[in-house]
């Protein structure tokens, strides 16, 4: 009986262990897709930025520049 049970016990920790391993595969791609997104939005910032620094330097702009082209 004693085998039983440290087979028994022995078998939940490699399932404990299995899943463990697969919830870090997870957590591990959902990172990586989440540091690609705060690098394409760290670029998109910057480039509005430099399009803000743009216009500021032109000429001022109209009200009327900013019209949907349907107006």
């Amino acid at each position: 009986m004693d085998d039983d049970d440290t087979a028994r016990r022995l078998e939940a920790l490699e399932v404990k262990a299995a899943f463990a391993e697969d919830l870090l595969d997870h957590l591990n791609a959902l990172v990586a897709r989440q540091q690609e997104s705060i690098e394409m939005l760290v670029r998109e910032i910057a480039r509005l930025r430099e399009q803000a620094g743009a216009a500021q330097d032109g000429a001022p702009r109209s009200l009327r520049d900013e019209l949907p082209p349907h107006y």
